[in-house]
């Protein structure tokens, strides 16, 4: 393990709705994963922030404590981040709305802040230093507790308009189908996200058959032959195959990186997915499909490269 004593680093925190995450980056991209705390969201959203300024300020002073410069502090965020401002715009996990992460956490630290969106931070992780490398235009699609994607070009997430592009996991797949916490109907996420996986295997079993599963398990039992994780296993396939037809006849990349626990699932997933995708696809060049380096420190470790990009004057994010 690395220990970076008497080098420069950054501080790259990822956010997520359940925990947070944290990494030590140097100049090369080189990276020791620090710490991995409870987020407390269900103490409220005042708590959170809370708990972010009080995590981040502990991960800096241990590393300052073991010999080690931190520089700047780079932050991911889930939900919709607006980077210019430095402002957790909208969380549904924290329910955050208007949260200025960036200003606070700068006051808090004494160091500058970079201020990004989580799966967007995973696709830079990606692009530099993993599975997108050498890839000038490729998606990165996280699939856990929902779907998200980078649109990743020239090493860089594309953004849209309003910091919004990407939200994969809300595009309408199933008109009228289950009801999504964004409001809309049969939304990508109730049909290829993880508890949606879940359920759908509950709805078919008999429910006194054992004890429920999660997507972890799905995933397993379809391996092993299992009649109804296969079924429910192939339906998140056709899901998943629609959704990124779409995505691929629109922005023509050359790979689809997966991540996220489904993401990981290997050639249970990449072998049936790329089949779907070559039979559906007609004048569109299949794109390769590639499992992500990174398992859920992708977050941590592109909110990282962001804080060098900082320092270098290259982000949106700085005060």
């Amino acid at each position: 393990m690395r220990t970076y004593a008497g080098e420069d680093v950054v501080l790259g925190l990822d956010l997520g709705g359940t925990a947070f995450k944290s990494a030590l980056i140097g100049r090369d991209g080189t990276h020791e994963f620090v710490g991995r705390h409870r987020s407390g969201r269900e103490l409220g959203p005042d708590a959170v922030v809370d708990h972010v300024l009080d995590h981040a300020a502990a991960s800096v002073a241990e590393a300052t404590r073991r010999g080690t410069v931190v520089r700047a502090v780079g932050v991911a965020a889930c939900g919709v981040v607006d980077e210019a401002a430095g402002v957790a715009v909208f969380s549904s996990a924290f329910r955050w709305r208007d949260v200025s992460l960036r200003d606070r956490l700068a006051e808090r630290l004494g160091l500058p802040v970079a201020l990004g969106h989580d799966v967007r931070a995973g696709g830079v992780a990606e692009a530099r230093l993993g599975a997108g490398v050498g890839h000038d235009v490729f998606l990165f699609v996280p699939i856990g507790t929902g779907v998200g994607a980078a649109i990743m070009i020239g090493g860089r997430p594309f953004v849209g308009a309003h910091w919004r592009a990407g939200e994969m996991g809300h595009t309408v797949l199933r008109a009228n189908g289950r009801a999504c916490g964004c409001g809309r109907r049969g939304c990508v996420s109730t049909v290829v996200g993880g508890p949606a996986i879940a359920r759908r295997h509950r709805e078919l079993a008999n429910p006194g058959d054992g004890p429920a599963v999660d997507a972890a398990d799905v995933a397993r039992l379809a391996a092993e032959g299992e009649a109804i994780a296969t079924r429910v296993w192939s339906e998140m396939i056709d899901g998943l195959a629609d959704t990124l037809v779409a995505s691929v006849t629109m922005l023509d990349p050359s790979a689809v990186v997966l991540g996220g626990g489904i993401g990981r699932s290997g050639d249970l997933l990449l072998r049936p997915l790329r089949a779907e995708l070559e039979r559906r696809l007609t004048f569109e060049v299949p794109p390769q499909l590639l499992g992500a380096r990174f398992e859920d420190e992708s977050g941590s470790l592109g909110a990282g490269l962001l804080a060098w990009d900082l320092l270098a004057g290259d982000h949106p994010s700085g005060p």
